[in-house]
């Protein structure tokens, strides 16, 4: 039996904004992820079965290798179509932020989103959730927003209405938010999660393949450039560094999605437990940083690049030159005291 973690009022006051909404809209963050991609889509198929009109909205879109999802060719994605993704936040009951934890992490869809007079719910598992949401779930540590959607449905006597489309969608979002259960996996109601999402029908194993298998040969090629020429060690610091220009992306022909797990790369080395990406992007310097242990890499991207996530994984951004972003995580390396 899992552990009971949401609370009652939590769990009411969600069920009262279902029963009365007719109209839903669905968001999540910037470059959704499986998770964010995997919640959404869980709560998607829950409440178009109980006959409520139901749209997912991304501000980006999303990698090739989540396509197969169910109900994934559905998403709107705000950057292409910005007046009807507009249109349908303006016509909600309910909006529902997936995810994310404050609104600039949707991006230019954030205006839409905090204008709208929709009762508005956020169900997130990271730190320090903002103020503009009518009902917060933020519990930090759960693996997943995947994992806190199956958890809510079970508390909202919903167990039945997981079908095997539903599973999918959450057991991709715990999947890949815990690199396949390598971090962030310890508790044990993880695994009777997963238990019931198999009796449920899934094939955990297709699932990975078509995640983690899939990918082009430009891909393939680009990690051999990456791991070659792109890598740079600090070994007094424990550290690894990978950055990559929009020149070198578009050399390998680079579509979204492509350096996915590439900041995980480094922290196989011995003696490496924390691993930084650096990315070069249209309007900002994006960075994923991952750490193994007790090593707040976290606390390090709110710290110097305005960013957060978890323990183990986060995320962050600069507005600046890819050199900058370099020159400034050298600087943050020297300085940053994990232990304070």
């Amino acid at each position: 039996m899992l552990t009971k973690i949401f609370s009652e009022k939590e769990v009411q006051r969600f069920q009262s904004y279902v029963d009365r909404g007719e109209r839903f809209v669905i968001v999540t963050h910037m470059s959704p992820d499986g998770d964010a991609l995997g919640a959404s889509l869980a709560l998607f198929h829950y409440l178009t079965r109980l006959g409520n009109r139901v749209d997912v909205v991304v501000p980006n879109d999303f990698p090739q290798f989540l396509g197969w999802m169910p109900g994934a060719k559905d998403i709107v994605v705000y950057e292409r179509y910005p007046d009807y993704a507009g249109q349908l936040i303006r016509e909600a009951d309910v909006i529902c932020c997936l995810d994310f934890n404050e609104p600039k992490r949707v991006g230019k869809m954030a205006s839409h989103v905090e204008a709208v007079g929709a009762d508005k719910v956020m169900i997130d598992h990271h730190l320090l959730p903002a103020d503009f949401c009518d009902l917060v779930i933020s519990y930090p540590d759960m693996s997943s927003t995947s994992e806190m959607i199956f958890r809510l449905l079970c508390r909202m006597k919903a167990f039945d209405d997981i079908d095997r489309t539903v599973a999918e969608c959450i057991y991709t979002g715990m999947m890949t938010d815990t690199g396949g259960f390598t971090y962030h996996s310890n508790d044990p109601d993880l695994y009777l999660i997963i238990m019931e999402l198999c009796r449920k029908g899934i094939d955990k194993d297709a699932i990975y393949r078509r995640v983690y298998q899939v990918y082009s040969e430009s891909r393939l090629r680009l990690m051999g450039y990456v791991l070659c020429e792109k890598m740079k060690i600090y070994p007094a610091r424990g550290t690894a560094l990978i950055t990559l220009t929009l020149k070198e992306l578009n050399r390998f022909r680079y579509v979204t999605g492509d350096t996915e797990g590439f900041v995980n790369l480094p922290l196989s080395i011995e003696g490496i437990r924390f691993a930084v990406f650096i990315r070069e992007d249209t309007d900002f310097i994006k960075l994923s940083l991952r750490s193994t242990g007790a090593f707040p890499s976290n606390r390090f991207a709110s710290t110097y690049f305005n960013g957060g996530g978890h323990v183990n994984a986060s995320g962050g951004e600069f507005y600046g030159t890819l050199d900058e972003a370099v020159a400034a995580f050298e600087r943050a390396l020297e300085e940053f005291d994990p232990e304070r």
